[in-house]
């Protein structure tokens, strides 16, 4: 089977990216850096890419230069296993970033990320389609998203 995986597009931080997201995840490290030749278009010596896991996952980051940009089209969903693990990875990956709706940010490298709990599709695709209604119109008040507001709108409390 082939093997698929992230390659992300950076001005020039990719080494700084990787850094800070290998930082963020547990089990996550640093595989290879790869270094400019005189022939490469950046600076020879620089960064070119940088390999990299995160919780195992491969993920690749390249020095492209500024000609592409990120957007919320591309995204890399976290699925917490509870709050408090949403508060963490939220707090980590919004230093420096901004936030969004519903769960949404950008990190300060302009990635975006999507910050979940376990549970979300549960109540999201619950059996009750006036409590699906209230749970989505809490979430889409919401920054960050609180497992437990959302559980609460869904069976009609608060």
């Amino acid at each position: 089977m082939p093997k698929i995986h992230p390659f992300l597009w950076f001005d020039t931080q990719a080494e700084a990216a990787a850094d800070f997201y290998v930082s963020v995840f547990p089990n996550s490290k640093i595989l290879r850096t790869m270094r400019n030749p005189e022939a490469a278009p950046g600076p020879t010596g620089g960064v070119l890419t940088v390999e990299f896991e995160l919780d195992g996952f491969p993920v690749t980051a390249l020095n492209g230069g500024p000609h592409f940009h990120f957007s919320e089209a591309v995204s890399f969903w976290i699925s917490c296993k509870d709050q408090a693990e949403v508060d963490r990875y939220w707090e980590k990956l919004l230093d420096g970033g901004e936030p969004s709706q519903c769960g949404w940010l950008k990190d300060r490298f302009g990635f975006s990320w999507q910050v979940v709990p376990d549970g979300f599709f549960d109540i999201m695709n619950g059996s009750d389609p006036a409590g699906r209604e209230r749970a989505m119109a809490a979430m889409m008040k919401m920054v960050k998203l609180d497992l437990a507001t959302l559980q609460a709108a869904y069976v009609g409390e608060g």
